[in-house]
């Protein structure tokens, strides 16, 4: 157990100097809130009007290509420096590690990531003519010769 003691120790310190700084900052901390500090600020740009729409989530889906591939390189980088030692272990842990990699990039593409085009919506036209009704379209099979059935007996 003497072994883990200072790791115990630093777990106290650390939670007390959480606390007490979290304490200070609420005791001295200036509270004057006005509509200037309550504003977003970007690149010293003060914005007149609020946007015309929301940030598209494809530009979220490309920061994560992009972050998905700097950590590819993070991984990659060691493993070219040191793959002759590695052998064999190493290439298969490459290629299961390329092929998640992979796997991802195949799932963020699939979800349009990369489509900045127009986006082309269909029409309820499009989907269902208003002329289609069910007796136009569906068939019924089997009932040939039947009679219909009476409406006191059970189907």
């Amino acid at each position: 157990m003497g072994q883990y003691l200072p790791i115990l120790a630093m777990l106290v310190l650390a939670l007390i100097f959480a606390g007490v700084s979290r304490l200070v900052s609420q005791l001295l901390a200036p509270r004057r809130p006005s509509v200037p500090k309550a504003a977003p600020y970007e690149c010293g740009i003060i914005p007149s009007h609020e946007p015309p729409e929301r940030f598209p989530v494809k530009f979220f889906l490309v920061a994560m290509i992009f972050i998905i591939f700097d950590i590819e390189i993070i991984f990659l980088f060691p493993f070219a420096t040191v793959f002759r030692e590695l052998g064999g272990f190493g290439i298969g842990a490459i290629v299961i590690f390329s092929a998640a990699v992979f796997e991802s990039f195949v799932y963020l593409i699939s979800k349009g990531a990369l489509d900045w085009g127009p986006v082309k919506r269909l029409q309820r036209s499009d989907i269902v003519s208003p002329g289609r009704t069910s007796a136009s379209t569906v068939r019924r099979v089997g009932l040939e010769g039947r009679e219909p059935a009476a409406a006191g007996e059970a189907a």
